[in-house]
């Protein structure tokens, strides 16, 4: 602030004068308080100099934001002077000139400001005399056209009439950010009131014009209050419907953003699936080429006891051809050999019960695997019918948006043939009024016409707004319907995934269980041949007499070989039920596993109703908004209505007055105006 009371004294020295000390007293005052954003001057007398030394410093000025120079009696010269130092400020947002008898050099300035200055939004030209001359009023009034930044204008007291009242509302017509004027106190008159009239229909923003004390009638103000009015309704939708639009867009993102987490977590889940499916096929590969090495094992070990089989028989053709040279020593040794025979029945009994008690627990463990794929293929059939109940469910909404799109429609096509309805009564109510307008005097034809044309754009705008109205709720059902269907396509393609992998599993588990058929069909005919064996053993014991002692021995081989083959046997046995309960575990985890995918899918099918649901409820909005909006307009045409009838109540008693003037007045001889 001093290097602004500084600068002020310097460049009135500088043009020869001396600085007020008016406004350099001021100007502490305003250090003092540091009351910085406010430069308060009014009711100061402020000559040429200083209002030419504040208009270079509020050039490039960023101190103050309003600036009150009211009554502060300022010539023309001081006033062009100050006001040019403003045009290029790009802080202030206030200035006050009440009261300064600006003129046709101080209108001009303001027009020129009005055009070049981007900042100020609120001008008080309050008791001046702005409107006494035509040209400059008019170059004023270009400058507030173009204007883009001013809110508020205060014109009370500047004798505008009626020519300046209509330049004025050509500079609404291009303006749209002026929200409020007041003309109070000036001398506007009937055919300015109108002026403002008509160029309210195109201006959208305008919302408080005062008009008193003007000589305006009462039809007129009513005209301008009403078209302030339709102004504020307007900007309210407006609003309302960018709220609307902006919550609309913020669900949509969040909507998408949720489906697009969803559809993230579902890939995960398949891609874990997958990898366990992985690795399960891995793990079961590497048991079946266990299982494979086993059996070639067993393979192996059988073509070995045949091998040993063929030596028997072998030392069994030497014996018999010794049993001659030792059929003496056959007598001797048939007791101790029935004895010998005795116990051999007793543990070849005991160890026959022993397998078939084996055999037995092995039939028992083999049908209760069968009881359990038969309930695992039972849980995937009740699977597949819960599929069918969701895909069912699925259909049934479908056919639900379809009848509620059928109910939108055919409401729509009623609004519209509703509207075709009003539309043809208002082109008949203006045929005939056209009719009735024909007998009127010309200025009321052009105002009628005039007044016409309005009303005709503001229908044709207000249709525009119910078809763009249409539109987005077009645009929202088709963005709705591409997401259920891509949220229908993710579910489907997640149940076949689902399908194909309890069936591939399912065909594994089957592999396998026939597999173990085999090699357990495979175990019974190499106990039944081991069997018929011992049997071919006994009968050859009995020839076998003379060689006990051999025959001892080598049967003393094969019961350990018995031995090791049954513990083997054993082994193989607990080996297959680990196997099972390792498989049970795994099909019991993916049960887990489905299950949690079914929630899943329950939870998709809630959100897709949540989302239905809100839909429905922004469809309903929707509906109501075009409801209102039909009401407006029958509103409308009901004003219309109204007008038209007092327009012609006017007409025809201006025709009954100059019918009863011209009947009154003598023939010939003009009466002078009163």
């Amino acid at each position: 602030m001093e290097e602004f009371r500084r600068s002020y004294s310097r460049l009135c020295k500088d043009s020869g004068a001396e600085p007020q000390e008016v406004v350099l007293k001021q100007l502490r005052d305003l250090q003092e308080g540091h009351r910085k954003r406010k430069l308060d001057l009014a009711t100061q007398s402020l000559s040429v100099d200083t209002c030419g030394a504040l208009g270079k410093l509020l050039q490039n000025d960023v101190l103050f934001s309003a600036v009150l120079l009211s009554d502060c009696m300022m010539s023309e010269e001081g006033s062009k002077l100050l006001i040019q130092g403003l045009c290029s400020n790009t802080v202030v947002r206030y200035l006050d000139l009440k009261g300064n008898n600006l003129r046709a050099v101080g209108a001009e300035a303001l027009g020129k400001l009005l055009r070049q200055n981007k900042a100020i939004q609120s001008l008080i030209l309050e008791w001046n005399s702005l409107g006494m001359w035509e040209e400059s009023f008019s170059l004023f009034c270009e400058g507030l056209g173009a204007n883009t930044t001013l809110q508020q204008l205060d014109l009370r007291n500047n004798q505008i009439n009626h020519k300046g009242a209509e330049e004025l509302a050509m500079a609404l017509k291009n303006n749209s950010t002026l929200l409020d004027i007041d003309l109070r106190w000036n001398n506007v008159g009937l055919l300015g009131g109108r002026a403002i009239v008509n160029c309210l229909s195109n201006n959208r923003t305008l919302r408080k014009l005062e008009l008193a004390g003007n000589n305006i009638p009462g039809d007129v103000l009513k005209a301008v209050e009403q078209a302030m009015d339709h102004n504020l309704d307007r900007q309210v939708a407006l609003q309302e419907n960018h709220i609307r639009t902006y919550v609309l867009s913020k669900e949509v993102q969040n909507l998408k953003e949720e489906k697009s987490k969803q559809f993230l977590n579902l890939m995960d889940t398949i891609d874990k699936q997958r990898e366990e499916i992985s690795r399960n096929s891995r793990t079961s590969a590497v048991r079946v080429g266990q299982l494979q090495e086993a059996l070639n094992e067993r393979h192996s070990i059988i073509n070995s006891l045949k091998a040993k089989l063929q030596m028997t028989e072998a030392a069994l053709a030497l014996s018999e051809q010794k049993v001659q040279n030792l059929s003496e020593l056959l007598t001797t040794a048939q007791q101790e050999q029935i004895n010998l025979s005795q116990r051999q029945s007793r543990e070849l009994k005991l160890e026959q019960q022993e397998a078939a008690d084996r055999e037995s627990k092995l039939l028992k463990e083999l049908a209760a695997s069968n009881e359990r794929n038969t309930l695992l293929r039972n849980q995937v059939d009740e699977l597949e019918r819960k599929s069918k109940m969701q895909q069912e469910r699925l259909f049934l909404t479908k056919q639900e948006l379809t009848t509620v799109t059928a109910e939108l429609k055919l409401r729509l096509t009623q609004a519209e043939e509703r509207l075709e309805m009003e539309k043809r009564r208002f082109k008949q109510s203006l045929e005939d009024s056209e009719s009735l307008r024909q007998k009127e005097v010309e200025q009321k034809s052009r105002h009628m016409e005039e007044s016409e044309r309005c009303l005709q754009e503001r229908i044709q705008k207000l249709e525009t707004i119910r078809s763009s109205l249409e539109e987005e709720v077009s645009q929202v059902k088709k963005v709705l319907l591409a997401e259920r269907g891509q949220a229908e396509e993710e579910v489907m393609k997640a149940k076949n995934q689902i399908r194909l992998e309890m069936q591939q599993q399912v065909t594994h588990l089957e592999e396998k269980i026939r597999l173990m058929s085999q090699a357990r069909d495979e175990a019974q005919e190499y106990c039944l041949q081991q069997k018929q064996a011992v049997a071919e053993s006994q009968a050859k014991s009995n020839q076998m007499s003379l060689q006990t002692e051999m025959l001892r021995r080598q049967i003393e081989e094969l019961q350990q070989e018995l031995r090791n083959k049954e513990q083997e046997k054993v082994a193989e046995v607990n080996k297959v039920r680990v196997e099972l309960q390792e498989q049970i575990g795994h099909l019991q985890a993916e049960q887990t596993v489905q299950e949690g995918l079914k929630e899943k899918i329950a939870t998709l099918e809630r959100q897709i109703k949540v989302m239905s649901s809100s839909h429905r409820e922004a469809l309903l909005d929707r509906e109501s908004e075009n409801a209102s909006i039909r009401e407006k307009l029958r509103l409308k045409n009901v004003e219309i209505n109204r007008l038209r009838e007092e327009e012609a109540q006017r007409a025809s008693f201006l025709q009954n007055a100059i019918l009863a003037y011209v009947q009154g007045s003598p023939l010939g001889t003009p009466k002078p105006d009163n």
